[in-house]
């Protein structure tokens, strides 16, 4: 099932930016959520803790079931899927607004999880099929709608729910049946696509090749890469506004303008990382956004106000321009999965990631938030370890000897 295609090997273009801008409202849907916690630290005072568990409980949700949704629907399509996952989205929403107590918030954000875990690696299949043969761009309109939507949490935050306080999040039950009317539209093409293949297909479905044991290890590490880009990506969206206001005395807004820089680099660096792969090779790219990064991170703790400015819009942009990589290099690392592994990279990743929400929390209450944000900041080191990645090279040189064996 994951062969599907597209007869034109051109790019679908309204598709492919139709589904870029639905996975902008979704991603600013679940924006809303770490754009609440100093709202929710101020006026209900939740400790560190459990703002770190209420991260954990949205990315756990949105991500442990997203293989497994992708594994189920590389075999059985399902397109209405789609607007099916943004109206638990909206159910989430509305509750997120009314919650009166830490239970009912965390269930919400279950909902709000569970809907984006739904829509994920059925819209990351669309965004596959409409690319035609330009995978990387198609992907990278695709992740960088994702990674604009994020950005947008500090300007959701000083715009509506600073005066509005948690109410103002029952302005995104909009944001939320707008996705829904798009995402129909999405299903219906998708499904004329699918039922034309099968009629093409016919009775002779192609065969099913097994994947050997080097791909396997290139895909754990993959993904162990992508958790740890998540685990530090976690420290910064979460908690290093608290470590502005502790240590600069800014305000929530002005503090969460240094994480709109942020998120927005990273935007940019989501939108050009495709490109630059095609021309220096994936492996490159994911090599270059956590090493490249690695000093600047290890600065930022140090950094004045000025100088955190600067240094977290570069680190932004280099450390996401491997995020649209990321999923074209595991797509081609299992070309006949592609629910699977986007839910893998997309999904699983971002919730081992999510541990690292509480874990930061707790540490923040033991030790300070400015101090778990120096240890926080020696993570990218780690992506020295992509050197055993294979090349782009080798990997159609084990797709070779795969098909020979078969």
């Amino acid at each position: 099932m994951g062969q599907y295609a597209i007869a034109n090997t051109r790019p679908v273009y309204n598709i492919l930016f139709i589904i870029g801008l639905v996975h902008l409202l979704n991603d600013s849907l679940q924006a809303v959520i770490p754009a609440m916690f100093p709202i929710l630290a101020d006026s209900l005072g939740f400790s560190y803790t459990q703002l770190g568990i209420i991260a954990f409980v949205l990315n756990m949700t949105a991500s442990v079931s997203q293989p497994l949704i992708g594994s189920y629907t590389d075999k059985k399509p399902m397109p209405y899927a789609l607007p099916i996952g943004l109206s638990l989205s909206f159910v989430g929403m509305l509750g997120l607004a009314l919650a009166p107590s830490y239970i009912l918030i965390l269930l919400s954000v279950m909902f709000i999880g569970l809907g984006s875990a739904v829509f994920h690696p059925e819209a990351s299949r669309v965004a596959h099929m409409a690319s035609g043969t330009r995978k990387g761009f198609g992907q990278s309109i695709y992740q960088v709608g994702g990674n604009t939507g994020q950005s947008l949490a500090p300007l959701i935050t000083g715009l509506i729910l600073v005066p509005l306080g948690q109410f103002g999040a029952i302005w995104f039950t909009l944001v939320a049946f707008i996705a829904v009317l798009f995402l129909i539209y999405i299903a219906k093409w998708y499904g004329d696509e699918v039922r034309l293949y099968e009629k093409k297909k016919g009775n002779n479905p192609s065969a099913t090749v097994g994947v050997n044991k080097a791909i396997k290890i290139a895909m754990v590490l993959l993904v162990f890469l992508v958790f740890v880009r998540q685990f530090y990506h976690a420290a910064i969206t979460n908690f290093y506004t608290f470590h502005l206001i502790e240590n600069f005395g800014v305000d929530i807004d002005e503090a969460l303008n240094y994480i709109f820089l942020f998120l927005v680099a990273g935007a940019v660096g989501t939108f050009l990382g495709g490109p630059i792969a095609d021309r220096i090779g994936k492996k490159n790219v994911l090599f270059f956004s956590m090493i490249g990064a690695a000093p600047l991170c290890i600065m930022l703790p140090y950094a004045s106000l000025a100088v955190s400015m600067i240094l977290l819009t570069v680190i932004g942009f280099i450390l996401l321009c491997s995020f649209s990589v990321s999923v074209v290099y595991a797509q081609e690392l299992m070309p006949g999965k592609i629910g699977m592994v986007s839910g893998l990279i997309i999904g699983l990743s971002f919730g081992l990631g999510a541990i690292g929400s509480v874990v930061l929390g707790w540490l923040g209450d033991q030790i300070g938030i400015s101090t778990t944000l120096v240890y926080a900041s020696f993570l990218p080191l780690i992506g020295i370890f992509t050197m055993w990645l294979p090349s782009d090279e080798k990997i159609a040189e084990l797709h070779e000897q795969q098909q020979t064996e078969a």
